[in-house]
């Protein structure tokens, strides 16, 4: 059966998802340069399929051009086609940035961050889904016969990632039923978040191979524990000098990551609009789940809206290299562009006030405190609901100030439009429609 080859052209819209078009390979180096048009109003798909209010109408156009430092080649080796795309910056027909593209979003945050402070990011993100092909049973937590059983995924999936220049740090069985994590290395954020969109299209595409689907949502039922997106960050200078730890800090924790920390705790109920961003987010977000609930740091704290990591003196690199810190608030029905460029928006807030860091909590349940306490420690409980989250980013102007007017219209758009879908859809109903689409 003969086949032509194809290639995609593809951008990573408000709710993570990846759309765009495909043409014959064999016109690559043309497109390269030329892109391939688009429509403004395509942003305002939604994650459950209606297309919500649009400010643009059916008027207007865009261009989709790819980076080339952001190209997706795999061969399964099963004789069937290869997957192959490229990520795209989303331009004005004149080639100038579009004011509502994500990649443009984090990449003027990240310049922004550098020019003001001197301060840079290396961000790394844990990915958890869950395999219908894991074959799994009761007590398979972190356990090898979990791996065994589910068949040559995990290899098939490491490899494929591989062919795409995304190293696998870890790979491993977590606490749900056949649900897996996969980590890997800090990058620099654009390349981090890119790394992040690739890794869930390569996880989707080797189970569709294998004739299953994988899922990141945050929750695939209503117990048991969910698909988290765990993002880890360090800052460090233009010269590459680790700036996250100071050992007379609190907790290790140095003054300019204190500043920065600090500004993402004091908006983190406004970022969840952002980084938990769809109704079933807050089924994952309880308490006592192992998730987060709380805008505490703690340290070496799982259950802390930041978590301070731990450090081993096995490592081949310095306490200072390894010190990070873990933003545990967050999920893969978010796109990681415009996630991560509020949360880096939030902490350049903090070292332009230069806040002081709360007190990091340590083996203290922040629920458990009275509520003088908490609010002296600066330490608010995290909406409830998407529409709690979308309130408390109406009520928060400085968060509101991260995006471009026209792009916060169309995320918040977007958002209530997907609210609305689900609104009368019971905890179970939530969980099995996000089990499709993610």
């Amino acid at each position: 059966m003969n086949r032509e080859p194809l290639t995609m052209f593809l951008y990573s819209d408000i709710s993570g998802t990846l759309r765009g078009k495909g043409f014959p390979t064999r016109d690559l180096q043309k497109r390269l340069r030329s892109g391939v048009g688009w429509t403004p109003t395509n942003i305002m798909f939604t994650a459950l399929g209606a297309i919500a209010p649009s400010q643009w109408g059916p008027w207007g156009d865009v261009l989709m051009m790819p980076d080339p430092l952001a190209e997706a080649t795999i061969d399964f080796g099963d004789g069937l086609q290869k997957e192959h795309f490229f990520l795209s910056d989303i331009l004005e027909t004149d080639g100038t940035p579009w004011d509502c593209c994500p990649r443009t979003l984090l990449r003027n945050g990240v310049e922004d961050l550098r020019r003001e402070t001197g301060v840079t990011l290396r961000i790394a993100h844990e990915h958890e889904f869950v395999y219908s092909g894991g074959n799994g049973h009761a007590g398979d937590m972190y356990a090898l016969d979990a791996v065994r059983r589910h068949g040559s995924f995990g290899e098939v999936f490491l490899s494929a990632l591989e062919q795409c220049g995304i190293e696998a740090d870890s790979y491993l069985a977590e606490f749900a039923l056949n649900q897996f994590e996969v980590t890997v290395p800090p990058e620099e954020p654009l390349k981090a978040c890119d790394q992040a969109i690739m890794l869930r299209e390569i996880a989707r595409a080797t189970a569709a191979r294998l004739g299953h689907s994988v899922t990141f949502t945050p929750r695939v039922s209503t117990s048991g524990i969910g698909n988290g997106l765990h993002i880890h960050m360090s800052l460090w200078d233009e010269a590459g000098k680790p700036l996250s730890h100071d050992p007379e800090g609190p907790q290790g924790v140095s003054a300019t990551a204190g500043s920065f920390l600090a500004g993402i705790l004091k908006h983190m109920p406004a970022l969840c609009a952002f980084t938990a961003p769809s109704p079933v987010s807050y089924l994952r977000m309880v308490e006592h789940a192992w998730s987060a609930a709380w805008s505490s740091i703690g340290f070496r704290d799982r259950e802390a809206g930041i978590r301070i990591c731990p450090t081993f003196s096995t490592s081949d690199r310095s306490t200072a290299e390894q010190f990070n810190f873990e933003y545990r608030a967050a999920d893969a029905t978010a796109n990681p562009y415009i996630q991560l460029a509020v949360m880096l928006r939030a902490g350049l807030e903090g070292l332009r006030q230069k806040l002081p860091l709360p007190e990091p909590t340590l083996n203290l349940d922040p629920g458990a405190l009275v509520p003088a306490e908490r609010e002296k420690r600066g330490i608010v409980r995290f909406p409830k609901t998407l529409a709690e989250a979308l309130t408390a980013l109406d009520a928060d102007k400085t968060v509101q100030g991260f995006l471009p007017p026209r792009f916060l219209k169309a995320y918040r758009d977007n958002k209530q439009t997907e609210l609305e879908v689900a609104k009368d859809w019971s905890p179970e109903e939530l969980c099995r429609r996000y089990v499709e689409v993610y």
